[in-house]
């Protein structure tokens, strides 16, 4: 079932009320405090993207395997594009890029219960038809830069959510390896030598190598030492 507002503050927010069930889309035309991986802001134009939440309840998913539900929404976003004609790549955690512009933003949150995941919600801000954005956000596009048309949002969101419960029944079904490799050779940047920041601020020169099950960064410095970082213990160096 897909639940239409017109405004909310956050979808995420929004979508872990218990009057919703698996499957459920909360789809807003604009959130007021729509919010990113890293604490960012979600800014879109009212109407031509798509903002929503979709409700999971992986209760089969074991909690240490919780980082295949974000390789596979990552999967399932590059799915939906290439329909459409575009071949994205998936900055690592689940951020996904065409080039060296971003086009999706997904954000993951988790409800624990009793030893598993009772409740999954995955934010997604997909930019449709967009064409202008605000001069704080470094590298967007859009679906409309990328193609040169507009799109129809609701035929967006219904392929959108076909290819996520797609993906989902296959973590179901337990294709573990599947996603895993699937997700490792669309990584972005991967074997390609760059600049990171880590946590302290200083530069890291690296290439990626791939992810570990937990969701780490595997990386290779310069001198061929290997080591991995979790989330926002390393962070992408990018051009505006």
């Amino acid at each position: 079932m897909i639940y239409h507002f017109d405004i909310l503050p956050s979808t995420n927010d929004e979508a872990f009320s218990a009057s919703y069930c698996e499957g459920d889309v909360v789809l807003a035309r604009r959130q007021t405090a729509g919010r990113g991986q890293r604490g960012h802001t979600w800014l879109g134009g009212e109407g031509e993207n798509l903002t929503f939440s979709l409700v999971l309840e992986p209760t089969f998913l074991p909690i240490n395997r919780q980082f295949l539900i974000s390789q596979a929404v990552a999967l399932a976003l590059v799915d939906t594009l290439r329909v459409y004609g575009i071949s994205p790549r998936i900055k690592w955690t689940n951020d996904i890029y065409v080039g060296d512009k971003k086009i999706v933003g997904i954000l993951l949150e988790q409800k624990l219960q009793g030893g598993v995941i009772a409740r999954t919600v995955v934010g997604i801000g997909l930019n449709v038809n967009q064409l202008e954005f605000d001069s704080s956000l470094p590298n967007p596009t859009s679906m409309a830069q990328e193609c040169g048309q507009e799109f129809d949002t609701a035929e967006v969101l219904d392929t959108l959510v076909g290819r996520l419960m797609e993906r989902y029944e296959q973590l179901r079904r337990g294709e573990y390896e599947q996603l895993r490799e699937e997700y490792h050779a669309l990584l972005y940047r991967l074997e390609e030598w760059h600049t990171y920041s880590l946590a302290d601020g200083s530069p890291l020169e690296c290439r990626i190598l791939g992810v570990e099950p937990s969701g780490r960064l595997i990386v290779e410095q310069a001198g061929g030492e290997k080591c991995s970082y979790a989330f926002r213990e390393i962070e992408f160096v990018l051009k505006n």
